[in-house]
């Protein structure tokens, strides 16, 4: 029973990411809609329960472990879940602990985490515009990110900024951004718009699609770039600036698929694992982790179940839409129902 999952297409899987709250305290326009029905509180997982679905994952070979939501950091009492985790880093059974957040907690927590074991956490920033800032996030608060990410990096935290490229909202920023990230050496990662939710406002998903292979053409006018052989467990691939010693890296979902080399699944807050993100198919392991608190091998046999599940790549593609409208290619739940 502590075989090491592998998938049916001979993958491994060592990465499970893990929604621990489906709330936050910005609606990012890519995310969520802005007047968002949160679940209630008694449908999450428990933090106990979190804990032990994470240490079962952890005995079946998962080595990576990212935190998400919404966003983490407003749940109640998460630290202790942190905590808690810390002695799967002891014990040398979990390699890394992280997490992806939107930084507005960070001035409170990163101390905190970083004694829990965290070394490296994920800051989701789209632009230093302030007035962009509002409106991308809606209610979020550029100035008060910004001291999250210097307190970050004060309690020794690696801060690595992950910016959605979206067309005619940061376009103009590329050359500020990379610059302000080189500055305070923090590592820069652009993502695609992936076609998850519904379209918010005026914009649509493809109207806001950017490809990350003109962002490389984009970089490479102006500086050296070197491709980098380096695979840090994620679908990022990344290259390296000559001229600032940065590495940059492309999540390119759309452009360029990472599949054949995905080693992750994702749970949410509600105990649902999803095999893939660009595909609806899930499996409960709620009933599972309840069924008997003496032993974890139902929830074993759930988890084996479900990744025999998991399907060789996912389906975003924004060429099955026609006049805005999609006609396939494009998850109907929102990015912060999965988790981030």
């Amino acid at each position: 029973m502590n075989a090491p999952l592998i998938d049916p297409f001979a993958r491994a899987i060592t990465y499970l990411r893990v929604s621990v709250t489906d709330r936050c305290d910005f609606r990012c326009v890519y995310c969520m809609s802005e007047n968002m029905t949160f679940l209630p509180k008694k449908e999450l997982l428990t933090l106990e329960e979190l804990d032990r679905m994470c240490s079962t994952f952890i005995s079946l070979g998962v080595q990576k472990l990212r935190i998400t939501g919404g966003e983490p950091l407003v749940r109640r009492g998460i630290m202790t879940f942190f905590q808690s985790m810390t002695r799967h880093l002891e014990s040398g059974a979990l390699r890394e602990l992280t997490l992806t957040t939107n930084g507005s907690q960070l001035h409170r927590f990163s101390d905190d985490l970083y004694d829990a074991g965290v070394r490296r956490v994920n800051v989701s920033l789209d632009t230093l515009d302030q007035d962009k800032f509002a409106a991308v996030t809606r209610w979020g608060r550029l100035k008060q990110v910004l001291g999250g990410i210097d307190a970050a990096q004060k309690a020794g935290l690696r801060v690595k900024i992950n910016a959605v490229a979206l067309k005619g909202f940061n376009e103009d920023e590329l050359t500020s951004m990379t610059q302000w990230c080189a500055a305070r050496d923090i590592d820069l990662t652009w993502i695609e718009v992936m076609p998850m939710g519904d379209d918010m406002g005026d914009e649509t998903r493809i109207g806001q699609f950017w490809s990350l292979k003109d962002v490389e053409e984009l970089y490479g006018e102006s500086y050296t770039v070197t491709p980098l052989p380096e695979n840090s467990g994620g679908p990022a691939r990344y290259v390296r600036l000559e001229e600032t010693g940065q590495k940059i890296g492309f999540i390119t979902p759309l452009s360029h698929n990472f599949c054949e080399s995905c080693n992750r699944v994702r749970l949410t807050c509600t105990g649902e694992l999803y095999m893939c993100l660009g595909q609806e198919d899930n499996a409960s392991l709620r009933d599972a982790l309840r069924a008997n608190l003496d032993t974890e091998e139902p929830l074993r046999r759930a988890i084996r179940d479900a990744i025999e599940h998991k399907p060789k790549g996912h389906d975003f593609d924004y060429s099955r839409q026609k006049d805005g409208q999609s006609t396939g290619g494009q998850m109907t739940r929102h990015m912060s129902h999965t988790g981030g």
